[in-house]
């Protein structure tokens, strides 16, 4: 039986810090925020975080709140599996309703001035400008039920320490029976 991880965690908590292990391991990876760029960018939208964001919002108001977690479910192919950027109870509510037993919620945490710093060091086109950026996206992300989803995890990981620990922690993770 294929293993579905689905993580939650605020923006910069080390959500693709996870994914990495989990790639070296032989996971195959669906980011749902790459499924609503792919969309953004087919639309012919600004890849800015204000309009990727917004975006995500619009389509949830028109189409249901669990809508890209809809638009993820077929990419999950009978393989094991790392879904990456849930953001609310109804996108929990679909996967579990779609992938059932299947699958566990993980959510990575970390400080939001760690956040905040390794946002600026992506250099992402989506990365904050500045702190009030920064506060704005986790406002609009929390407004979306994130933190409520948070709280559902099946699992919380710590991301505080260096990257070797929590790369460790993911590591007994996936090697932790079901």
């Amino acid at each position: 039986m294929a293993r579905i991880y689905v993580l939650t965690g605020m923006p910069g908590a080390g959500k693709e810090e996870f994914v990495k292990v989990a790639l070296g391991r032989g996971y195959q990876v669906v980011r749902m925020g790459d499924v609503v760029r792919r969309e953004a960018a087919a639309r012919g939208l600004i890849m800015s975080d204000r309009e990727i964001g917004g975006f995500a919002s619009a389509e949830r108001r028109e189409h249901g709140p669990g809508i890209w977690a809809e638009r993820c479910v077929p990419l999950v192919e009978g393989k094991d599996t790392v879904i990456d950027g849930s953001r609310s109870i109804h996108e929990l509510e679909v996967f579990r309703k779609e992938l059932g037993g299947k699958m566990r919620l993980v959510a990575i945490e970390a400080s939001p001035w760690e956040r905040y710093q390794r946002l600026r060091r992506r250099n992402r086109s989506d990365a904050p400008r500045s702190e009030e950026e920064f506060r704005q996206r986790d406002e609009r992300e929390l407004g979306w039920g994130l933190g409520d989803l948070i709280a559902q995890a099946d699992l919380v990981i710590e991301n505080e320490g260096t990257l070797e620990e929590f790369h460790r922690k993911v590591s007994e993770e996936l090697d932790r029976p079901w």
